[in-house]
């Protein structure tokens, strides 16, 4: 385990056992979305592929934003 994740585990210990329990589903979740994604992405390449150049081709034409996190 890294350093790093030591600390984040030592500082959710303090929580609550409500919170902690709160933590640990939406980090179950938080992986399980990722490795969604990435069987998802790994079946299909050229879709990941298509969809990167029909992004690319609408920034080319001016037709994206900038995106605004405070936005979201």
């Amino acid at each position: 385990m890294t350093t790093l994740l030591e600390q984040v585990f030592a500082e959710v210990s303090k929580l609550p056992p409500q919170e902690q329990d709160a933590f640990a589903a939406w980090l179950l979740e938080e992986l399980q979305s990722e490795a969604r994604w990435a069987r998802v992405l790994a079946a299909s390449p050229e879709t990941l592929t298509r969809l990167a150049k029909e992004a690319m081709l609408e920034y080319g034409a001016g037709r994206t934003e900038k995106l605004d996190p405070d936005k979201l």
